[in-house]
C-alpha cells in the first residue's frame, strides 16, 4: 500500500495535541496558505502513549523540548476531507514549551500565537472555548 497509513484508509486518526497558553495567547498551528488553526500536535503512532506522542510532535514541527501536562479531555470530529467522511479522536493535554524561538521545522506549517480572545478560526469549533478559560476540561 505504499506509504498510506492504516488510520488514513480507516478514516479515523487518533491525535495528541497541547493547549499552550502563554501571556493570554494561544500556540496555533496552521498549513501554510490555509485559513483554519488548530492545537499544535499530531497522530499517535503505535506503542506509544497521548504524550509520548505529543513531545514527539513538538519536537518535530517545532524543533523544541516540550512537556506534555494534566490531561484535559477528548474531543471527537467529524468532517469531509477531500470529499470523502473523516472523522478524528483528539487526545488534548496541558502543553509546556521549553525556551526557544517558535518556528515551524517543516515546510508545509506554520505557528501563531493568537490573543485568547480571537479563536474564531480554531477547528474543532469546541476548541474556542478555551479563550474563556485556556485550563478547561473536556468532558467526553
Amino acid at each position: 500500500m505504499g506509504n498510506v497509513r492504516e488510520y488514513e484508509l480507516a478514516g479515523i486518526e487518533v491525535i495528541a495535541r497541547g493547549v499552550c497558553a502563554v501571556d493570554g495567547k494561544l500556540l496555533l498551528c496552521k498549513a501554510k496558505g490555509g485559513k483554519t488553526t488548530y492545537l499544535p500536535g499530531g497522530h499517535i503512532e503505535f506503542g506509544e502513549t497521548g504524550r509520548q506522542a505529543l513531545v514527539r510532535e513538538i519536537k518535530e514541527e517545532l524543533g523544541l523540548d516540550s512537556t506534555a501536562g494534566a490531561f484535559l479531555g477528548v474531543v471527537e470530529n467529524s468532517f469531509i476531507q477531500h470529499g470523502k467522511p473523516h472523522a478524528e479522536i483528539n487526545l488534548v493535554y496541558e502543553l509546556s514549551l521549553a525556551d526557544g524561538e517558535v518556528r515551524a521545522q517543516e515546510d508545509w506549517i506554520e505557528f501563531v500565537w493568537r490573543p485568547l480572545d480571537n479563536l474564531g478560526d480554531l477547528l474543532p469549533e469546541v476548541f474556542r472555548k478555551l479563550g474563556a478559560n485556556p485550563s478547561m476540561r473536556f468532558e467526553p
